[in-house]
């Protein structure tokens, strides 16, 4: 059936890695009916880790959706994986997300994941939900996790369910505050009670709080509130929902994923203070001349659907989406705005985990999945009209992390090539690059461990297996000086012979937009002008390898001066080797040098890390060009480094900054490199040799 758009709710669970997002969601499942057994992460029977890597490791690496249907409501719960690695993952969910549940462990508070979670959803001007979580478990301290949101994030983060512990401090049920009522896991089920008499006055003092902030969400209630009546059980709800959608109320309720204690209280605070879809945001995007417009969710309107996520293996893909507008029906046939494809819809799924239902029709503002879309990818809007809008995509970072990546078997490029383009309809968080240059292929993503999942299900998927190395960087060589020199090819076979003589200026050139430039200064015809372009290419195939490491010669201005040339023998091939050995003669006399690309660099830290990072900066060679505050309070160090020095920075800024760091970096110029490195890069490339 499909779901009014009111009654449909999309959440993405967002936090830390191991603060308990993947048991909430197989909580929330189990206690409204939807599996009939509660699954555990390290038997590897959860409904939202279901991949073979996540079963293996222990943890989410991709998104999953697990739908709940309660009280006549859909709630599509997005478990998003909190490891930074991951972070694509993240960027997805939150595209089809309207709200934000931030799981928190009562044993650890808020952590570095807690804080980027609350920076993206606020980013989006998402309501935010906080789940304390493991409440009952040993050495769990609700009191400091709930101080430690408050400190980090503001007043905003209030309680709506707080825990009830015994005289040993130990959580032996939840107290709801509104309704004033005691939950208990026992025997398998939660019980109700009343608050405790020595817990009555706790329960006021803070279920006052929340009737003062619905009193400030209208004038009315303001006046009702000063007069002292009492508010309705409608006028709270409705006071309280306004305000956890303008941002004003962060939700916290707290619980127990195992026992079920909070569970049901999460699930009721979704439906009664989360927002639908166009309550929370209106889509933006373009029309098809470029006009910037804006859709609101209808579900009268012509169908549209959004593109947040494909899933890809050998046997194709299978994409999830978002009904931004309309209905959508098996058979229908849509537009894809951004390829102009026409794609016709097959059978429609609402997908829970691994598992996929049929379904007849899917409303607007829910999420459902289609599979073999043939021209469609993550990021894609599909219209009924030909001339259908784009929305806006998903936003992913740059990836930071590179890696050259060959096939163990030998001749098996064009299989890993294509197994990768596979993964990356389903993760394009990360690049591949056939560096011509280096002649490597170099795959880059936002650290180690994400790289390694990827060559994971290279292999499980596809068949593949390959190793990783170092991603070589393009150094270049240049000279510095200007030399004369001359060449000459003389080969007596029998029959016609070979003779070719130049004689050659070398300098460096200094204009930076330009790699080579040839003159001709021959006078008297000594080499005839037939010749000349094969003189040229002689050089320019030479300049492929430098005389110092092999790297590619630039900056080379090369100039025919004078030679000699003989009626018979002389050919264009002869003059391309002549100009050849006058390259090899001259160049090593001309000073030559090797020359590393400097990348420019920005990296966004908080204040404390500071002076950590300007000294690791300064230990690869970087220049520090300038600080900027950034708009969220943290610094900008913007900093010029070589390329060659920043091969691991993803990792090292990680934990230099506890994963609070990042960067984003882009080629600025070459460089002259010191002597003592040149001398390494040398003999790295005899070693190679």
């Amino acid at each position: 059936m499909a779901f009014a758009l009111d009654k449909t709710r999309n959440v993405c669970l967002l936090g830390h890695g191991g603060d308990g997002k993947t048991s909430l969601v197989e909580s929330m499942l189990y206690m409204t009916g939807e599996t009939d057994r509660l699954g555990n992460i390290v038997d590897g029977n959860t409904v939202s880790d279901f991949d073979a890597e996540e079963i293996k490791r222990q943890i989410s690496i991709q998104l999953s959706l697990s739908p709940i249907r309660f009280k006549d409501h859909i709630i599509n719960l997005i478990d998003t994986p909190g490891y930074f690695d991951f972070e694509g993952e993240v960027m997805s969910g939150l595209r089809a997300a309207d709200a934000g549940i931030i799981v928190v462990s009562a044993k650890n508070g808020c952590a570095v994941g807690t804080e980027k979670a609350w920076k993206e959803v606020r980013k989006r001007n998402l309501p935010a939900f906080f789940y304390i979580s493991k409440v009952d478990e040993e050495q769990a301290d609700y009191e400091g996790a709930y101080a430690s949101l408050r400190q980090a994030f503001g007043n905003s983060v209030t309680p709506f369910v707080i825990p009830l512990f015994d005289e040993n401090g130990k959580a032996q049920g939840v107290i709801n505050l509104l309704q004033e009522i005691v939950y208990k896991a026992e025997d398998g089920k939660i019980n109700e009670y009343p608050v405790p008499e020595n817990k009555k006055e706790k329960v006021a003092r803070l279920r006052g709080a929340l009737i003062e902030t619905v009193a400030m969400s209208s004038d009315d209630l303001m006046e009702k509130y000063f007069d002292g009546e009492e508010f309705t059980m409608e006028e709270i709800l409705v006071g309280l929902r306004k305000g956890v959608i303008a941002g004003d109320i962060s939700p916290v309720i707290c619980g127990s994923a195992h026992s079920g204690l909070g569970t049901m209280d999460m699930i009721r605070a979704i439906i009664n203070y989360g927002p639908h879809p166009d309550e929370i945001r209106t889509e933006r995007g373009v029309d098809e001349d470029g006009n910037a417009i804006e859709m609101h969710y209808d579900a009268t309107g012509d169908t549209a659907i959004f593109v947040f996520k494909t899933v890809s293996d050998q046997y194709g893909r299978f994409s999830y989406f978002k009904v931004m507008q309309g209905e959508l029906t098996p058979d229908m046939t849509l537009y894809n705005s951004q390829t102009g494809a026409e794609e016709k819809m097959g059978t429609i799924y609402i997908v829970k985990g691994k598992k996929q239902y049929k379904v007849d029709k899917i409303g607007c503002g829910d999420i459902g999945a289609v599979a073999k879309l043939k021209n469609t990818r993550t990021g894609d809007t599909l219209t009924k009209s030909k001339t259908g809008v784009k929305l806006r995509g998903v936003a992913y970072s740059e990836p930071c992390y590179s890696r050259a990546i060959t096939p163990k078997v030998k001749g098996g490029e064009e299989k890993m090539v294509a197994g990768l383009n596979a993964l990356r309809d389903e993760d394009p968080s990360f690049t591949l690059v056939n560096n011509a240059e280096t002649k490597q292929i170099v795959i880059s993503g936002a650290g180690d461990m994400h790289i390694d999942v990827l060559c994971a299900k290279l292999q499980s998927k596809f068949g593949v297996e390959v190793e990783l190395s170092d991603a070589k960087v393009a150094y270049r060589e240049k000279i510095r000086k200007k030399v004369s020199v001359e060449g000459k090819h003389k080969k007596q076979s029998g029959g016609h012979g070979q003779y070719g003589h130049v004689k050659m200026d070398f300098e460096p050139l200094y204009d930076e937009g330009q790699d080579f430039q040839f003159d001709v200064t021959v006078v008297g015809g000594a080499v005839p002008k037939n010749f000349y372009p094969a003189v040229e290419k002689g050089i320019r195939e030479a300049m492929q390898k430098g005389v110092l490491a092999g790297y590619p010669m630039v900056a080379l201005k090369a100039t025919l001066t004078d030679g000699s040339y003989h009626d018979v023998d002389s050919n264009e091939l002869s003059f391309v080797t002549a100009a050849s050995l006058a390259y090899k003669a001259g160049i090593p006399n001309a000073n030559p040098v090797i020359l590393e690309p400097v990348n420019s660099i920005k990296v966004n830290i908080p204040d404390d890390y500071m002076g950590d990072v300007i000294g690791d900066m300064n230990k690869r060679r970087g220049r520090i060009m300038g600080m900027n505050p950034a708009e969220d309070g943290t610094q900008i160090v913007e900093a010029e480094v070589p390329a060659a020095e920043i091969a691991d920075y993803a990792i090292t800024l990680r934990a230099m900054t506890q994963g609070r760091g990042s960067f984003t970096t882009a080629f600025e110029r070459y460089e002259e490199v010191p002597a003592h490195i040149q001398e390494k890069i040398i003999a790295e490339a005899q070693k190679e040799d």
